[in-house]
């Protein structure tokens, strides 16, 4: 089932880089990013997390929470974290839980290899978790802008 403009966004259960358990329920209430990268370190999800962390007053100053998801373990998200300086969680999920309900877990292509991995998907959450702006094939620079000009 694909997720549309409207829906209640599905719930989850994942690790953020500290071992804490969240959940998208303990944010009801408020407004969300979620955004759904590749994997961490890598230059595009980079610069995508770069570009969340540099705007991180104006979503703050809107009340809106940044979450980002990617398949890798607590341990890599702590690195990136500490590397880049990002001020907002990053969810563990490694079995991609989280990532098929949400449909962000496709069949990949590359350099004519086929595997299961994250496609790059934002998804804008209001206050009641109905979702109110999908961002598919995102394209990593400046993405945050966008999601601003969508959200708030």
């Amino acid at each position: 089932m694909e997720l549309k403009i409207g829906d209640k966004a599905p719930d989850f259960k994942l690790k953020d880089d500290q071992g804490n358990i969240v959940k998208l329920s303990d944010f009801k209430g408020k407004k969300v990013v979620l955004y759904f990268y590749p994997k961490d370190m890598t230059p595009g999800c980079t610069t995508e997390a770069i570009c969340f962390r540099d705007d991180i007053s104006l979503f703050n100053k809107n009340k809106v929470e940044v979450i980002g998801i990617s398949l890798d373990n607590e341990d890599s998200h702590k690195k990136f974290k500490e590397k880049h300086n990002l001020p907002f969680k990053l969810l563990a999920d490694v079995n991609a839980e989280a990532s098929k309900k949400y449909g962000s877990y496709k069949l990949k292509n590359m350099y004519g290899r086929q595997f299961y991995g994250i496609a790059r998907t934002t998804f804008l959450i209001d206050e009641n978790q109905k979702i109110k702006h999908i961002f598919n094939n995102v394209k990593a620079e400046n993405h945050s802008k966008e999601v601003l000009n969508k959200f708030i």
